[in-house]
C-alpha cells in the first residue's frame, strides 16, 4: 500500500506527464475535446492559447460557471496549464488579480507560456502545494478548485489553508469527482488505482 507521500508523487508525475505529452495515453481525460465536453465554450477556447488547454485535465468548467466580478482577487488552486486562471483574469479585469498555484512545474511552464502569449498583467503563477499556499491570510475573494481533493491525501490541511487565505466575505468554488458507490475497505489502493 502506498503512503501519502508516494501517492502525491505519483499524482505529480502523472500530471507532469500530461503537461509534457498531452497527446499520449493517460489514466484520465486530457485536452480541448474533454474541456468542451464538460462545459468550456469552443469560442472561449478559441481565444485562449493552445498551451493552456491542450493538457487540461480538470473536472468541470469552474471558471466559466463561478460568480467572478471585476476587481476580485482570485486564487486558482491546482491551476494546471492556466486555463481557468486566464478565463478568471478576463473576468476580474485590470483592477482584479488572479494567482495560479500548482505543484507540477511542467504544468506551470504551460501556464507561463500562455501568459506570455496573452500579455495579461493581472495573473501571477507560482509553484506550491495546495496545503501550503505562499500567500498572506485573507488574501482572496474567491478560490477556484477544479479537481484536486480526490488526488491529494492532505485534505484536512487544504481545508485549513482555504480557511486561512479566503477573506471573511469570500468564497470557494470547488468542483470534484466523487464516488457513487462505496469502495470496499479491503480494496487495494495503489498508484494504478489512484486515478480510477
Amino acid at each position: 500500500m502506498l503512503v501519502a507521500s508516494q501517492l502525491k508523487n505519483a499524482v505529480r508525475k502523472a500530471y507532469s506527464a500530461a503537461a509534457e505529452m498531452p497527446n499520449a495515453k493517460h489514466a484520465f481525460p486530457v485536452g480541448r475535446p474533454f474541456a468542451e465536453s464538460i462545459g468550456y465554450p469552443s469560442d472561449l477556447l478559441d481565444a485562449i492559447p493552445k498551451c493552456a488547454y491542450e493538457a487540461f485535465c480538470g473536472v468541470t468548467s469552474v471558471s466559466v460557471d463561478a460568480r467572478i466580478e471585476p476587481g476580485m482577487r482570485v486564487l486558482d488552486l491546482g491551476c494546471g496549464g492556466g486555463l481557468d486562471s486566464l478565463i478568471a483574469a478576463r473576468r476580474v479585469g485590470k483592477h482584479g488579480h488572479v494567482t495560479g498555484v500548482d505543484f507540477s512545474e511542467p504544468m506551470l511552464e504551460r501556464a507561463r507560456q500562455a501568459l506570455t502569449q496573452t500579455g495579461d498583467t493581472n495573473i501571477t503563477f507560482c509553484r506550491a502545494d495546495a496545503e501550503g499556499v505562499p500567500c498572506d491570510d485573507a488574501s482572496f475573494d474567491l478560490v477556484l478548485i477544479n479537481g484536486i481533493f480526490n488526488l491529494n491525501p492532505a485534505r484536512e490541511a487544504i481545508f485549513a489553508e482555504l480557511g486561512r487565505i479566503v477573506r471573511p466575505s469570500g468564497g470557494v468554488r470547488a468542483a470534484e469527482l466523487v464516488l457513487t458507490a462505496s469502495r470496499l475497505q479491503t480494496a487495494k489502493i495503489d498508484e494504478a488505482s489512484w486515478f480510477a
